[in-house]
């Protein structure tokens, strides 16, 4: 499947804009993948990036755009030392993190959905957000490990587990 996306590619950032419809995460899951690749990150952060992106991507298209094929999702990477930043933009009118219920708790574990950004926050070193009257932006960062650094876990991994 061809990306339908308007691409831009500068020396230290990459991303793209696709239309707010799932048969792109795809698309962005492979286009993540080169870069995780480019960047020569280790196989488990690959995956974290992966992951993380796909699910913020996700998520952007269905609670923040309501799925609404109109409304455009942006994706940026930006790489500055041994940091990977991802931008991901959407135009919906955002939400108050702090109001999400805890995934772990006993009566949100058989829950379907309510896990997303926790698992953001469990695969990157640092997750924020930014919301604005135009739309919310999600800026995740992860730090490149040493490839001798076989830890398996991200900073926000280890703080995850510990709140």
């Amino acid at each position: 499947m061809r990306l339908l996306a308007r691409v831009f590619r500068l020396r230290r950032e990459t991303g793209c804009v696709i239309q707010s419809r799932l048969d792109q995460l795809s698309c962005v899951d492979r286009m993540t993948g080169k870069i995780a690749r480019k960047l020569r990150l280790d196989r488990d952060q690959q995956d974290n990036l992966g992951i993380a992106v796909t699910e913020a991507v996700g998520n952007a298209i269905v609670h923040g755009n309501r799925s609404d094929p109109e409304k455009k999702v942006t994706i940026r990477f930006q790489v500055e030392g041994d940091r990977v930043h991802v931008f991901v933009s959407d135009q919906g009118r955002g939400f108050n993190p702090e109001s999400l219920p805890d995934p772990r708790l006993p009566d949100n574990l058989m829950k379907e959905n309510g896990r997303g950004i926790f698992i953001l926050k469990s695969l990157m070193d640092e997750v924020h957000f930014d919301f604005t009257p135009a739309g919310t932006t999600l800026h995740m960062v992860m730090r490149k490990r040493d490839k001798g650094n076989h830890e398996g876990q991200s900073e926000g991994a280890v703080q995850a587990e510990a709140h």
